[in-house]
């Protein structure tokens, strides 16, 4: 008989590139997949454009905040609502277990997975659980954490250290093609500059600042996020917007990594053993997970911090050439690691909670 997988979470790409990692080998596996998400959100986005055979099944969410605002008042209600969408759904698709990456869409779904006596999975990327993973903990058969030090917050008997899930095709990157999309060689060490899929003001100011300096003696490879591109072209900068197939070709082309610090990325940077300049997102923009995932890849020797707050160019120049200069001992410590769970691995771990 036919094994069924329904996955959820959305709210942002992190909440959702895991389940895309996923999603490719159980249909391999000849599983039978589903997908719960937002009406609008960018996991429908996502999942529809890569995944048009998988239906898609957008719900109720609403926001649970820390701060007061009148939606705290109406949004209760929109979850009531997602838990009895969630609910049908639940009970058309019969799945045998469900998968969950996080985000607000993700609590209706668990408490309906527990109403209907579907065993669930939950797969938590920070340091600290976020809000909606901890409402969602109770429901959950089964607790995967990235980071070691996030078992503490979590119940001892059914929470484990999978670690990050990695995807595979970031391994398949050519160096040769690499250099034929950048046009940059082995002359000098190349430094790849991420903002995250919107791109971060801050970092491009920083870095188009300090040009001059770092062109001395990197050449940089610098996502920058829609709309963000400078119109003057420089030799040895090479700008885009965003990428996505062009990725692992641009990764094993690159020696240094500028980057935000969320957790998916930092790990992605780490199985790849490349040291990293984190600037996490700072409190007043986020709950602090960043910086407390950067706080933990700083303490493990895999990467130097910068609080964007503090940022000047004097500072961030500095900075990245102590990177270069620390670069080979922060990948004998990538190599001390211990390694994640592989895609097989937490797939068979998935499974393994059907009857």
């Amino acid at each position: 008989m036919t094994k069924r997988v329904l996955f959820t979470g959305g709210g942002s790409a992190g909440h959702v590139s895991v389940n895309v990692a996923l999603i490719p080998r159980f249909k391999e596996k000849g599983w039978t997949i589903s997908y719960i998400g937002s009406h609008n959100g960018i996991e429908k986005e996502m999942i529809t454009k890569q995944f048009p055979a998988v239906p898609y099944h957008g719900i109720a969410s609403g926001k649970l905040r820390r701060y007061f605002s009148m939606k705290n008042f109406t949004d209760p209600f929109r979850v009531l609502a997602g838990v009895m969408q969630a609910f049908r759904v639940i009970k058309k698709e019969k799945p045998d277990v469900i998968f969950s990456k996080g985000g607000f869409v993700s609590v209706p779904v668990l408490l309906a997975a527990k109403m209907a006596k579907v065993p669930a999975v939950i797969h938590e990327s920070d340091v600290t659980p976020g809000l909606a993973n901890k409402l969602a903990i109770p429901f959950a058969t089964k607790i995967y954490t990235t980071f070691k030090e996030t078992l503490q917050f979590m119940p001892a008997d059914r929470s484990t250290c999978a670690g990050a899930i990695i995807r595979e095709d970031l391994f398949s990157g050519s160096r040769a093609k690499g250099e034929e999309l950048t046009e940059l060689h082995a002359s000098k060490p190349v430094l790849m500059v991420m903002g995250g899929s919107l791109g971060a003001q801050g970092i491009n100011k920083i870095v188009r600042d300090s040009l001059d300096q770092l062109l001395e003696h990197f050449s940089i490879i610098h996502l920058c996020g829609k709309g963000n591109l400078l119109q003057k072209p420089r030799e040895g900068y090479v700008q885009y917007e965003f990428v996505t197939d062009e990725l692992p070709h641009l990764l094993e082309i690159t020696d240094l990594v500028v980057s935000r610090a969320g957790s998916n990325s930092i790990f992605e940077f780490l199985a790849l053993k490349k040291p990293m300049l984190l600037i996490p997102l700072p409190r007043e923009s986020s709950r602090g997970d960043q910086i407390l995932n950067a706080n933990s890849f700083v303490q493990h020797g895999f990467a130097l911090k910068l609080e964007e707050e503090h940022l000047t160019q004097e500072c961030f120049i500095t900075t990245v050439r102590q990177l270069r200069d620390q670069q080979w001992s922060m990948v004998e410590k990538m190599d001390e690691a211990p390694p994640s769970y592989t895609i097989d691995q937490m797939v068979d771990e998935i499974a393994s909670l059907t009857k």
